[in-house]
């Protein structure tokens, strides 16, 4: 396996994204790609993550292998890469040979780990509601949100999405109307609600770095879903299961 990344900025973004909610991973490294699927420690969310073969300018892999590494040690190791640098992947045994090269060339071996975890899987979800929009719109709702309670309330129609959320003393609301930039595909007349974590979204939306527009989907009491793309490079999805609580 020999990996050539020039553009690594949008590689060390979403390891640094993914990290804030699970800490071990196992990649698989296949012919065309790059992808990992995990669950975070209390099974609330679940990050997928895809770097397609061509996002890179040397892409060779003979036979489909699997790596398991701590974020935080591979953290590390990214953050010594600066934005003209080109990095180099390749296995050796139990390591993970990492290269910076520029005027110098860098080495670091990362050492690989053991997990006992059965591969994650993508749950097979449907949805009735898909909604695109510019990533700073649905930012700034949340972080609006954030300021008087830890959940929010998500609701669609064919003609806006409204989110929403509740404390004890205060309450804020923005409405999205399905217009302009943003595209509202919705089954059915009713509206759709449902309730998520702002603590787990605010983590999530941190993806907007990666990609100017998002898709969401979402039912009632159902997972919600948001998608970044970035096309024939990346993908970086979550999955976020439904607050049930009353607050």
């Amino acid at each position: 396996m020999k990996l050539v990344l020039a553009e690594t900025k949008q590689f060390i973004d979403s390891i640094s994204i993914i990290s804030e909610l699970v800490n071990e991973v196992r990649f698989r490294i296949s012919k065309d790609k790059i992808e990992l699927i995990a669950m975070d420690p209390a099974n609330v969310a679940m990050v997928s993550f895809k770097l397609l073969s061509s996002a890179f300018i040397e892409y060779e892999v003979e036979a489909e292998t699997q790596i398991c590494v701590n974020l935080d040690s591979l953290k590390q190791i990214l953050r010594r890469i600066k934005s003209v640098d080109i990095m180099i992947l390749e296995s050796e045994k139990n390591k993970l040979k990492i290269q910076i090269k520029n005027e110098t060339i860098r080495t670091f071996h990362l050492s690989l780990i053991d997990m006992e975890e059965k591969e994650q899987r993508i749950p097979d979800l449907k949805f009735p509601l898909r909604i695109q929009l510019p990533t700073m719109v649905f930012d700034e709702a949340i972080e609006d949100m954030s300021i008087v309670a830890e959940s929010v309330a998500l609701t669609a129609s064919a003609q806006k999405l409204v989110i929403e959320s509740e404390g004890n003393m205060n309450a804020a609301r923005s409405e999205i109307p399905n217009a302009s930039e943003t595209e509202i595909k919705i089954a059915g007349t009713e509206e759709i609600k449902s309730k998520y974590s702002i603590e787990y979204l605010k983590k999530m939306i941190k993806a907007s770095k990666l990609a100017d527009f998002m898709t969401i989907q979402f039912s009632k009491d159902y997972p919600l879903k948001l998608d970044y793309l970035i096309k024939d490079k990346l993908e970086l999805s979550f999955i976020l299961a439904p607050r049930v609580s009353t607050d």
